[in-house]
């Protein structure tokens, strides 16, 4: 049986949960994530986990922030004011904006507290600080 590689388009069932045992995400009772090996779209300890299972396998592994979302970084929070934020846009602390960076980029923030003056916002990954276990099925290599 054929092993998963760089290139290979691969379709994977995965649940992920925190060292506290909270999900967070999952495919279960969906369509398996499908990607390609080696492309760089998944967070690079998912990828490596995938290179070398077969068809059919299941393991469960752990990844460390640093090979997932990285530390949290501080100097990724800030403060800006209320004006800034459109005023159709009511605000719920957890919620997620987006904004135009001067690159022409997108920017996710979410929003960490606010009122009437300014508004808390963290560019931090959601999951960044967490170390994420995946229990992974490998369903296909094409």
């Amino acid at each position: 049986m054929s092993e998963a590689k760089s290139g290979d388009f691969v379709k994977v069932h995965y649940t992920g949960s925190l060292s506290d045992g909270t999900q967070f995400d999952s495919s279960q009772g969906q369509e398996p994530l499908a990607f390609t090996l080696g492309e760089g779209n998944m967070i690079p300890g998912f990828e490596q986990a995938v290179m070398g299972m077969s068809q059919g396998d299941k393991k469960t592994i752990t990844i460390p922030c640093g090979e997932a979302y990285g530390e949290r970084n501080e100097d990724m929070k800030q403060v800006v004011p209320r004006s800034v934020i459109p005023d159709e846009i009511d605000l719920v602390e957890g919620m997620v904006l987006h904004a135009e960076g001067p690159d022409g980029q997108t920017v996710r923030f979410t929003v960490a507290g606010f009122d009437e003056q300014q508004v808390q916002i963290d560019g931090n990954h959601p999951l960044a600080g967490h170390d994420l276990t995946f229990d992974l099925e490998l369903v296909e290599i094409a």
